[in-house]
């Protein structure tokens, strides 16, 4: 029995060996990506909690941070980090030039090495037990072809009165304290940051080119998260929620000002088009489109009639309107976008 542990225990460390000197070749249990456009200045703490990672000496895993086109000290911060890097999961560094969350992540799934892999943000820190948590339910839930985190905010500043009606466009998620499963008939979707996906639901679900790529330097334009978790769900994988996956989301008083929580909502809700209509069948979009864009009239005259004036002094309140504004206009707004794009192909 001795000699099967000794050989069994052999093995393991063999692999681990070999998962760091070619990570792109062995077949590894779990990766971690992180997206990062100019993130030099965040990463350090994302990297710190990763090295905390509990109970994970059973696993063969890696950490993958893909920079997004970075003008900052993002590469020189990873490097840092490789010199002293724990042995038993390599660090990578890979690069994508096209800007854009949704380019990020095609990278990512492509480069990674596992059947898993789970992304986080620059700005959102794990718990100690957030990789063992994914992965045994990943195990668990053979079917979940997404599954959330439990997103939880780390403020500098107080955020604005009433900002839990909100909350969820700055990706906090608290959906309780047991898991739960996100059904197609809700139309509700996790964010993507502490997203954890099962490698081969993307590969087989998510189109190499979305409509929607994510916000930029230059486009608050949001919604690539939602529409690449629809398209798994809408392939028949499941979308749950794991309380026991923590993250603490950092959020600078910068991101809570009205004029970015505006900026913010407003590209949420020019995205919504897309998002709403790719999980209704194509002969149904029509209808759809008109009771959407009636809720949409109604919300915004409810909203007005209830707060009046008051939307002046209230940051929410105006954030909210700005939502269902954008919402309305998303029709008009993906239309001409679409036409844009088309006559920048035609002339290429």
């Amino acid at each position: 029995m001795g000699n099967v542990l000794e050989h069994s225990e052999r093995l393991v460390g063999l692999r681990h060996l070999f998962s760091r000197l070619f990570p792109e070749k062995i077949g590894l249990d779990f990766s971690v990506a992180i997206p990062t456009y100019n993130g030099g200045n965040r990463l350090a703490k994302v990297l710190d909690c990763l090295q905390w990672q509990l109970n994970t000496s059973d696993l063969s895993w890696e950490v993958i941070v893909i920079d997004n086109n970075s003008t900052d000290d993002t590469p020189d911060v990873v490097k840092h980090y490789q010199q002293t890097w724990s042995r038993q999961a390599p660090l990578r560094y890979v690069f994508e030039p096209q800007q854009g969350a949704a380019y990020a992540r095609q990278k990512a799934i492509h480069v990674a090495a596992s059947p898993l892999v789970g992304f986080l943000d620059d700005d959102t820190l794990p718990g100690m037990t957030w990789l063992i948590s994914a992965y045994q339910f990943a195990h668990r839930h053979p079917q979940a072809g997404v599954i959330a985190s439990r997103i939880r905010g780390n403020f500098e500043t107080n955020p604005p009165k009433n900002f839990e009606r909100i909350a969820a466009l700055l990706a906090l998620t608290e959906r309780g304290s047991k898991p739960l499963m996100y059904a197609p008939s809700q139309k509700v979707i996790p964010p993507s940051a502490g997203m954890v996906v099962q490698r081969r639901a993307w590969l087989d679900s998510v189109p190499t080119e979305l409509v929607l790529t994510g916000r930029t330097s230059t486009s608050m334009l949001a919604g690539e998260d939602t529409e690449s978790i629809l398209h798994i769900q809408r392939a028949g994988w499941q979308v749950w929620y794991n309380p026991q996956m923590r993250l603490q989301h950092q959020i600078p008083s910068t991101r809570l000002t009205r004029q970015y929580l505006q900026k913010l909502c407003r590209g949420i809700g020019l995205s919504r088009y897309r998002t709403r209509m790719l999980s209704i069948a194509k002969w149904q979009r029509p209808p759809m489109l008109l009771i959407y864009m009636a809720n949409d009239i109604r919300k915004i005259l409810a909203h007005c009639l209830h707060y009046r004036q008051d939307i002046i002094r209230d940051d929410v309140a105006a954030c909210e309107l700005t939502l269902y504004t954008a919402s309305l206009l998303s029709p008009c707004f993906m239309a001409k976008r679409s036409i844009k794009q088309q006559l920048q192909k035609s002339r290429l």
